[in-house]
């Protein structure tokens, strides 16, 4: 681990070289990852061309992470989350119209859910752990992608006709990851 400061903070970094072609940054445990190609020089000069957009997603994390110390879990076992999962998979699906195929239910690393191009479902079963609002909005997200698979101004017009307040659902979601995170770790 290293260290960079970004205005008023100092943000931790990983650096992971890998048969990339292009660089890359992730936020996903709540650390930077610089994922670079092998031959990738300086590191510094990608953090530097990002700093912004490293700066504003380390500011979006730690008022998650400040969420998730107030956030209770649900202690819900996966069959009750698989047949939750399954209703709502099926109302969903008649409302917008679309067909799914097979729908999976698997730890997923960084994520909470999937939908590929033939419109399978997967699901993380750390859902479990989720209020049933949050449940809800996931499947809905996950089948809206059968009808619009990118995250564009479609994609976010059919989100806020079922969830006006989808920008805090997002918020949220991001919040209990962290929380989840923690108990895992003390597990």
């Amino acid at each position: 681990m290293a260290l960079v400061k970004i205005y008023d903070r100092e943000i931790e970094y990983e650096v992971s070289y890998r048969n990339v072609k292009y660089p890359r940054l992730e936020f996903k445990t709540g650390k930077l990852l610089l994922v670079l190609p092998k031959n990738y020089g300086n590191e510094k000069k990608i953090i530097d061309k990002h700093k912004d957009w490293i700066y504003r997603k380390s500011l979006i994390i730690e008022e998650a992470k400040r969420k998730a110390k107030k956030k209770r879990i649900e202690n819900r076992n996966e069959e009750e989350l698989r047949n939750i999962i399954k209703k709502l998979v099926k109302k969903f699906s008649d409302d917008l119209g679309v067909k799914v195929n097979i729908i999976y239910f698997r730890r997923l690393k960084s994520k909470w859910g999937s939908c590929s191009n033939k419109s399978n479902l997967s699901f993380n079963t750390l859902l479990k752990y989720l209020p049933y609002d949050l449940i809800k909005y996931v499947v809905f997200h996950e089948i809206t992608h059968l009808k619009e698979r990118k995250h564009n101004k479609k994609f976010w017009e059919i989100m806020s006709k079922k969830f006006r307040d989808y920008e805090k659902k997002e918020k949220d979601l991001l919040a209990y990851w962290f929380l989840i995170q923690e108990i895992e770790r003390m597990e």
